[in-house]
């Protein structure tokens, strides 16, 4: 809880839903929920979780990879997360920087296992890797997310993004093609 009273409740690990789908394809059958296993593995996926396009993280149309849907985000967007819960957004990183009387910082976030960090926050941070344009890459070395906000100097293919790396400083934002996959991590507020 924060001094204004708010409380996170967050999930401890990347979202794992879904029909894998293989790294080189989009995830465009807005028919069902798609991901990416990273290597095409799905014991990948039940280890770090599935990696998700920003559109299907968002659950809107494939479409919404190549072009604005600001119409379409709602505040406190549910995307792919269960029901009562929502997408974690920039703030809602920044609050779990600071729960739990964290001292440390990013690393405070990042798991004990693997991915060099002290868990103090209990959000236990793994290396998951992504899947950059239709590539997997940095397994245990990287992870990154989306957030459900579009970019705003190129909404028709970018969208905000977040990544830490095992050894490296937390990139706060950044502007990234949606259609690499992430992880996403669901959060709800109580």
């Amino acid at each position: 809880m924060d001094a204004n009273g708010k409380s996170l409740k967050v999930m401890a690990e990347n979202l794992n839903v879904g029909d894998m789908v293989k790294g080189y394809k989009n995830q465009q059958d807005d028919s069902k929920i798609e991901r990416y296993c990273y290597d095409n593995d799905t014991t990948n996926c039940d280890r770090y979780g599935g990696l998700y396009q920003w559109a299907e993280m968002m659950q809107l149309p494939s479409e919404c990879n190549t072009k604005s849907c600001a119409d379409l985000i709602q505040e406190n967007h549910q995307g792919i997360c269960p029901n009562g819960w929502r997408l974690m957004t920039a703030a809602d990183f920044e609050f779990i920087i600071r729960s739990n009387g964290n001292k440390d910082g990013v690393e405070g976030t990042r798991s004990t296992f693997g991915f060099g960090g002290y868990n103090t926050t209990g959000f236990s941070l793994v290396g998951a890797g992504s899947n950059w344009e239709h590539s997997f890459g940095y397994l245990n070395d990287a992870t990154y997310w989306f957030y459900p906000e579009e970019s705003s100097e190129n909404p028709n293919l970018y969208a905000f993004s977040s990544s830490q790396g095992r050894n490296e400083k937390y990139n706060p934002m950044d502007q990234v093609d949606k259609i690499h996959g992430f992880s996403v991590r669901c959060v709800k507020d109580y």
